[in-house]
């Protein structure tokens, strides 16, 4: 890192001239080492300004939701906008204790500085724990190895003078119990220090919750479609009060601690030559009405032609469905995209683009559809021929589904070409028959305009017939805003998007979502930076096969 780079992102703007530089190495890194500590100390404060104003914000939506509730119990109901207000202030406060527990996890990441000289620490709040607990929950207690040595003169002679408990609050499946994680202190006979093993690591900071339990309020969330008052009803059924407030500061930790693996999927989902892609609606709240997001999806899916390569998918969020978000995701990348007939996908084609132009591929079931609907309300002979010819196109492709690229392209070549060239003549002469206003005339210009993109898949055997695989993995989004009806904001779509990620990506390899979050949550903490790639969802369930062979191998000897 260049001397000017340690100042970038500084508030104040740094005359570099005016710094005199060292002419020695030894002073040189004595400067860096100095810059960085002011560095971390400015990074510290932003953070802690941050958090400042968030928790500001969000005593203000707890104080609006008192008076709401105050005014409609004084006055009673007039009108549905009392409810409606309630319930969107509700979910405002639940998502500014997401973006609190985010904003808290990321300061204490910045924050950590061995360095004895490094006194800001942002300010956040207390370890959150369950209300009450029932007295006659079950305990488990792991006790940690006791230290062999002391650790301050090395001595061997240890006495046990007490212990030190963390509790856990965890949650098997619909079985809560209580983890004690014992460490035995001794004192040294030789030079009376005390001695204990080191702190366990925990999913996130501040974290009463297990890793379980962490796994299970996600899970419950992005791919059961329940909302976190939901949640919190229900384990407060079965015993366990925690307010939302506490879940959703959880799930804003989590998504913190999860963004090394959420990284990890969508640089791999890039290495891929083709993609498939597409978007849909989030309705986003705002003051007393909502706006439409955008959840984009990029899919890589080798499967149809025979990839070995396990298949996986990230999505983004974005406030709007301009142009320059596809451009921004895919900024880095260049090769084959499957997706409909969007034009903010057009600059992604330009021959000039760099690294190098994205070769539009377009979806032959959105032409169908466009049919198929026509054919529905009027029976229109042109549109029940189309869905027709279009038809035969699909039937060739369930015959070749799996197959190599070589074996489906030879097949495409003699099946399926003789029948796109006769529907494109067929489409041309019936399109010179009816007007561009006509229905049946916009559905046949629509397939006419992208036809060399329509075509593609002739000459390729690794290319779709359709999008469908995008369209699938938006599915769950599109069952989930039925039940939570909106996101509270932009900050909430950009998480949920991020857990999309995991969640779907373990759904398309078969992987139970859960526990494969479980595990990563437990391990990611001490997990080594270097070595992501052997928690990712299909590595993960290759070490899963194996360890049954490994415990019989060990009891063989």
């Amino acid at each position: 890192m260049g001397f000017y780079a340690l100042y970038r992102g500084m508030d104040t703007p740094v005359d570099m001239t005016a710094i005199a530089l060292p002419n020695d190495l030894a002073s040189a890194h004595a400067m860096i080492l100095a810059t960085r500590q002011m560095l971390e100390k400015e990074q510290s404060l932003r953070i802690l300004a941050q958090s400042e104003v968030n928790l500001g914000r969000l005593e203000i939506e707890r104080l609006k939701l008192m008076l709401a509730k105050a005014r409609r119990e004084q006055f009673g109901q007039s009108s549905e906008r009392g409810k409606l207000l309630i319930e969107q202030l509700e979910l405002a406060i639940e998502d500014l204790e997401e973006t609190q527990g985010f904003i808290e996890a990321e300061a204490e990441i910045a924050a950590f500085d061995p360095a004895p000289e490094t006194d800001v620490k942002p300010r956040t709040r207390a370890a959150r724990a369950p209300r009450k607990l029932p007295d006659d929950l079950p305990v488990e207690r792991v006790v940690e190895p006791a230290p062999c040595a002391c650790g301050k003169c090395g001595g061997l002679h240890l006495r046990k003078m007490g212990e030190v408990v963390s509790k856990t609050l965890e949650c098997e499946p619909r079985r809560w119990k209580i983890i004690e994680h014992v460490r035995e202190k001794f004192t040294c006979r030789d030079c009376d220090a005390m001695t204990e093993p080191p702190a366990p690591s925990h999913p996130i900071p501040r974290g009463f919750a297990g890793p379980s339990l962490l796994a299970m309020i996600l899970v419950s969330k992005y791919l059961l479609h329940q909302p976190l008052n939901r949640q919190s009803t229900t384990f407060a059924l079965e015993g366990i009060e925690i307010d939302t407030s506490t879940l959703a500061d959880r799930v804003g930790a989590c998504v913190v601690a999860l963004k090394p693996m959420i990284d990890e999927i969508e640089k791999y989902v890039l290495t891929a030559q083709r993609l498939h892609a597409d978007d849909t609606t989030v309705p986003m709240l705002a003051k007393m009405k909502t706006k439409t997001g955008r959840i984009w999806t990029y899919l890589r899916d080798d499967r149809p032609f025979g990839g070995k390569d396990p298949p996986a998918v990230f999505y983004k969020y974005s406030a709007s469905r301009h142009a320059e978000h596809p451009q921004a995701h895919l900024k880095g990348w260049a090769g084959v995209m499957q997706a409909d007939a969007f034009s903010g996908y057009n600059q992604l084609y330009e021959k000039d683009r760099q690294p190098g132009p994205i070769i539009e591929v377009t979806c032959w079931a959105h032409s169908r559809r466009k049919f198929f609907d026509i054919a529905k309300v009027s029976k229109a002979p042109i549109a029940l021929e189309a869905v027709r010819r279009i038809d035969e196109l699909f039937a060739i492709e369930r015959t070749i589904n799996g197959k190599s690229p070589d074996e489906r392209k030879a097949v495409r070549q003699e099946k399926s070409k003789p029948l796109v060239i006769a529907l494109e003549a067929w489409l041309r002469a019936k399109s010179a028959l009816l007007s561009d206003r006509n229905n049946t005339g916009k559905a046949i210009n629509y397939s006419l305009n992208h036809w060399a993109a329509f075509t593609r898949f002739l000459d390729d055997g690794r290319l779709c017939l359709s999008n469908n695989a995008a369209e699938r993995s938006l599915r769950s989004v599109a069952i989930g805003r039925k039940n939570w009806t909106f996101c509270g904001s932009d900050a909430g779509g950009v998480r949920a998007a991020a857990i999309y990620t995991l969640i779907e990506t373990c759904k398309l390899n078969n992987i139970d979502p859960q526990a494969w979050l479980a595990h990563v949550l437990a391990k990611l903490p001490d997990h080594p930076a270097n070595k992501i790639q052997d928690l990712l969802p299909w590595n993960w369930q290759a070490t899963q096969a194996e360890a049954p062979k490994v415990a019989q191998l060990n009891q063989a000897k």
